[in-house]
C-alpha cells in the first residue's frame, strides 16, 4: 500500500500541516504532562488505525521517558495496573472523544467527573484540544495511507518557523 499523496510536498497540504503543527506546539507548552500527551495521542491513533501516528507517538513517548511496558499496555489500559487514576481518566476521555459515532452520548458525565477530579482547567483545555487534534491528524494519515515505521523523533522541528 503506497501513500496516496504526500501532504508535506503539496502547497496546500504543507500550509495546513504547518498550522496543525503550531496548534500542537501550543498544546505541548500547556501544563498537561508531555508523557501523558503522547499516551493520549498513541491511544487515539491505535483506535483510528493510523500507522504513521502510532509510530510517531510510540517513539515520542519513549523519548519522553515512557517505559516499554506502559507503551505496550496502553491499548489495554483498563486491564493494566501501570496507569494512575489521572492517566485512566485521560485515556477514558480520549476513547470516548475518539469514538463519538460509537458512543452516542459522547463523553460520559462519569468520565468528565474523573477528568475534573484530576486536572485543572488549563490541563483540561489542553486535553480536549489534544484529543481533537490527534483525531484530525489520524484522519489525514488514514485517508492518505501514511504508513508507520519511518518516523525519526524531531524530524518536523523545521515546521516551527
Amino acid at each position: 500500500m503506497e501513500p496516496r499523496i504526500n501532504l508535506m510536498t503539496n502547497a496546500v497540504g504543507a500550509k495546513v500541516g504547518k498550522r496543525i503543527h503550531h496548534v500542537s506546539l501550543a498544546i505541548r507548552e500547556s501544563p498537561l504532562p508531555v508523557a501523558l500527551q503522547e499516551l493520549v495521542e498513541l491511544r487515539a491513533s491505535q483506535i483510528n488505525g493510523c500507522g504513521w501516528c502510532v509510530d510517531v507517538h510510540t517513539k515520542e513517548a519513549a523519548l519522553a521517558g515512557e517505559s516499554p511496558v506502559r507503551l505496550h499496555l496502553v491499548a489495554a489500559w483498563r486491564e493494566s495496573t501501570v496507569f494512575t487514576d489521572a492517566e485512566r481518566a485521560a485515556l477514558a476521555l480520549t476513547e470516548e472523544g475518539t469514538r463519538l459515532a460509537d458512543a452516542h452520548h459522547g463523553v460520559s458525565d462519569e468520565t468528565w467527573a474523573q477528568v475534573r477530579k484530576h486536572y485543572d482547567d488549563d490541563q483540561i483545555a489542553a486535553l480536549v484540544s489534544l484529543v481533537a487534534m490527534i483525531n484530525a491528524a489520524n484522519r489525514l494519515g488514514v485517508i492518505t495511507r501514511m504508513r508507520g515505521g519511518s518516523y525519526e523523533p524531531g524530524m518536523f522541528a523545521g515546521l516551527s518557523n
